[in-house]
């Protein structure tokens, strides 16, 4: 009635740490900003589709260069931006976006994605505050 099991248990499967598959916090934490980088450039591409400017198309290459680096050459993909929507919302998603990329990049000392994901937390920032107006001479 009973048959033994014939295959090992999967708790005794990975009994030496050698059996699991391992990377080091360096490489977890190029993969984690890679991510968050290029969603980053993600956005910003839907971005220069709503609101065209030089400083996205600056913003969108420094973002592939730096998903490109973290990615050990493999160059980073580029969405087909949909151009519709309104920038507000896409705005306040690269703001998240950049802070969280920003937290990464401070965590593993990437002082170069740093500054660029800091840079990008301020324009999107500047976007959503508007133009600001001037209040009248007195």
């Amino acid at each position: 009635m009973y048959e033994p099991i014939r295959s090992k248990s999967v708790h005794s499967m990975a009994d030496s740490p050698s059996d699991l598959p391992h990377r080091s916090r360096e490489e977890e934490l190029d993969i984690q900003l890679a991510g968050h980088l290029a969603a980053l450039l993600a956005v910003t591409d839907e971005l220069r589709a709503l609101t065209p400017s030089a400083d996205l198309d600056t913003a969108a290459d420094r973002l592939a260069a730096q998903v490109t680096r973290l990615r050990g050459g493999g160059t980073a993909l580029r969405a087909t931006p949909s151009a519709t929507g309104r920038p507000e919302p896409l705005h306040r998603r690269a703001h998240t976006l950049a802070g969280r990329a920003l937290v990464v990049a401070a965590s593993k000392a990437d002082t170069g994605a740093a500054i660029l994901a800091a840079e990008r937390m301020d324009a999107h920032t500047a976007a959503l505050a508007g133009p600001k107006e001037l209040s009248p001479a007195r």
